[in-house]
């Protein structure tokens, strides 16, 4: 179906693919796995024609058809239905319950259908686009990330409409669970190559942690042997007597293999430092109450305290209020009435979804983080600790 021939891909000096190939055959279901900035995303956009490679090929049979879930968000229907419906395939004959099905699953009610899709959160935009691609009946389906904005009851039907899917499937997710649920292959991003295999994430990297293992004991081996037979040429190069074996030993020399050390590859290795504090109890929540208009509320008179050693989760549907709780302990937002009460010598801060409206775009990584509150060195070293290392934290 879709073919990946000799493909090379570069930006600027950092070198993304260099000579992969990798097919998707009728009826198979690929999940993607890589590191972040390995090019996972930029795969799929070679795919459907948004990004060129350097080299190589990329080739879709005619008229097939690609379903690619993008996070760009554009919406021009006056309800979410009709937004919906605008996904469907040309002559569909039952259109609006596949529509109406297809939202209901991601979680729209029917109250939330009629409504404009302007009037939606940012995560509900998301899975109306996630919606429109589903309806589509593409050939193959191309799902970056689709399991972003769900919760976990919408997770459970996309993760039963991709089981059920006859058709071809390109999938991008980093919740591991929910891919090896769906898939029947892996395509590995590793070291500027793909490798693809029959089979769950955990076959996958088993099998590469023990190519690499191999790899570097044959490197050490051989490394070994070339140092040993160079020694006994160098030792026996003169005696006529043995110059048959020697020879012999030169032969065997160039018949050894250079294989290049394996580069370290970097990883995420950060930890959070927290405040010291004697207190018991850091923060006290009397008969909350909040909701954006009086007459819609989300946190009605809630009560709780959190101990010192507390490590609380929040869980519920979405829409239903468990950042702006977030954003209300943290000071974000003020309540309609009720008390937040934290200890005097409690500190908190708050990390949302989508943080890039606090950034200062004229600032650089180094810069940004500084401006925390941090002294130079400390900043540059968190912007090692994640991976903007050198010239990167000037960026």
């Amino acid at each position: 179906m879709i073919k990946i021939i000799n493909l090379s891909k570069s930006f600027g000096a950092q070198t993304i693919f260099d000579q992969v190939s990798l097919n998707l055959n009728r009826g198979e279901r690929i999940g993607l796995v890589g590191r972040n900035g390995h090019g996972k995303t930029t795969l799929l956009r070679m795919i459907t024609g948004e990004d060129v490679p350097d080299s190589g090929t990329v080739s879709v049979p005619k008229d097939y058809s690609l379903g690619y879930l993008k996070q760009h968000i554009s919406f021009s229907a006056p309800t979410v239905i009709e937004e919906g419906m605008k996904g469907l395939p040309e002559h569909s004959m039952d259109g609006k319950w596949i529509v109406e099905k297809t939202l209901s699953g991601l979680g729209f009610t029917a109250e939330t259908m009629a409504r404009p899709p302007a009037e939606l959160s940012g995560g509900y935009q998301l899975r109306l686009n996630l919606a429109k691609v589903l309806v589509s009946d593409p050939d193959a389906l191309l799902l970056d990330e689709p399991t972003n904005y769900l919760d976990i009851i919408s997770i459970r039907w996309l993760s039963s409409f991709l089981r059920q899917w006859k058709n071809e499937l390109l999938l991008i997710t980093h919740d591991r669970m929910f891919m090896d649920s769906v898939v029947t292959h892996i395509a590995g991003i590793h070291r500027k190559k793909i490798k693809k295999i029959q089979g769950a994430t955990d076959k996958y990297y088993e099998q590469i942690l023990k190519e690499e293992e191999i790899h570097e004991k044959t490197r050490i081996n051989d490394e070994k042997k070339r140092k040993e037979t160079e020694i006994f040429i160098n030792r026996f190069r003169a005696k006529a007597r043995l110059a048959g074996l020697v020879q012999s030993r030169i032969k065997a020399l160039e018949k050894i293999e250079n294989l290049d050390k394996l580069d370290k590859i970097k990883t995420l290795d950060f930890s959070f430092t927290s405040k010291p504090t004697q207190a018991k109890s850091l923060m006290h929540v009397k008969n909350l109450t909040f909701g954006y208009d009086e007459s819609n509320t989300l946190i009605k008179e809630l009560s709780f305290s959190i101990g010192k050693r507390d490590r609380i989760c929040v869980i519920g549907k979405n829409g239903r209020g468990k950042t702006t709780l977030l954003k209300l302990l943290a000071g974000e937002l003020a309540p309609l009435s009720g008390e937040i009460l934290p200890h005097l010598s409690a500190a908190s801060l708050c990390y949302a979804q989508t943080n890039s409206v606090i950034l200062n775009p004229s600032l650089t990584v180094e810069a940004e983080i500084m401006s925390a509150g941090c002294e130079k060195q400390a900043a540059r070293d968190i912007c090692g600790a994640m991976m903007f290392e050198g010239d990167d934290a000037l960026k």
